[in-house]
């Protein structure tokens, strides 16, 4: 890649508008789904992903599913993009209420 082509994609991406929202991680052989909350859900699976593969992610149950049935039987779903007017009270609050929400309505474990 050119030096400009490089100065372009980099103030692309810092350009770029951070996407908060809800999401679902799902295990096909057990129908079991966790819910999570986060800043930025264009990047969560890379982050909820890796912490799988090194063991480490929360709840218990999600790393117990990953650890027996493989990474090839989840699948990853954004559920809710929260916009900037249901961000207008504070974007923490308002992912941790949806999470709540979508928790009770999924009948799933928060992540």
């Amino acid at each position: 890649m050119k030096r400009d082509d490089k100065k372009a994609a980099l103030a692309a991406y810092k350009e770029r508008k951070a996407e908060p929202g809800i999401y679902a991680v799902r295990c096909a052989p057990t129908g079991q789904v966790w819910i999570g909350a986060a800043p930025e859900l264009s990047a969560i699976w890379n982050r909820v992903s890796f912490a799988l593969r090194q063991g480490e992610q929360k709840p218990a149950s999600l790393q117990a599913a990953w650890r027996e049935h493989g990474p090839d039987s989840f699948t990853f779903e954004p559920v809710e993009a929260l916009t900037d007017e249901q961000l207008v009270f504070g974007r923490d609050r308002m992912l941790k209420e949806r999470r709540a929400h979508w928790c009770e309505a999924l009948n799933a474990e928060a992540i």
